[in-house]
C-alpha cells in the first residue's frame, strides 16, 4: 500500500508541470522528446502527458483513500510528491539550461507581459 501511496503522490507531482506547460503553448521536456526527457516535447503531448499522470495518480489514490494529517499514509504519498519534485527540479533546470526554449524573453515581450 505505501509503494502505491508513494507513486500517487509522485504521479500527481508530475502532472503539473506538463500540464502548465501544455495550457500554456509551451514546450517542455517529456519522456518522448529526443534526447529523451531533455529535448522539447509540443504543449498537446505535454497536456496529454500531464492528464495520464494525474489520471493514474487519482486512480492509485482512489486505491487507497488517504486522510489528510499526520499520519504515515499521508506522509508517503507527500515524500512521493517531494521526492520526485526535487528530482524535476533540478533535472528540469539542468535541461532547461542546456536548451535553447530556455532563452530569456525579448525584450518586447517582457514589456508588453507589465502592460
Amino acid at each position: 500500500m505505501h509503494i502505491t501511496l508513494f507513486l500517487s503522490g509522485a504521479l500527481l507531482c508530475n502532472s503539473i508541470p506538463h500540464l502548465a506547460a501544455g495550457l500554456r503553448g509551451e514546450t517542455f521536456p517529456t519522456p518522448f522528446a529526443k534526447p529523451r526527457g531533455k529535448g522539447p516535447s509540443s504543449p498537446l503531448v505535454n497536456f496529454l502527458w500531464g492528464a495520464f499522470n494525474l489520471a493514474a495518480g487519482l486512480f492509485l489514490l482512489s486505491r487507497h483513500p488517504v486522510q489528510a494529517g499526520p499520519n504515515a499514509d499521508f506522509a508517503t504519498l507527500a515524500v512521493g510528491a517531494l521526492l520526485i519534485g526535487v528530482y524535476l527540479a533540478i533535472h528540469f533546470g539542468k535541461a532547461r539550461a542546456a536548451q535553447s526554449w530556455n532563452a530569456a524573453p525579448s525584450k518586447s515581450a517582457t514589456s508588453e507581459a507589465s502592460v
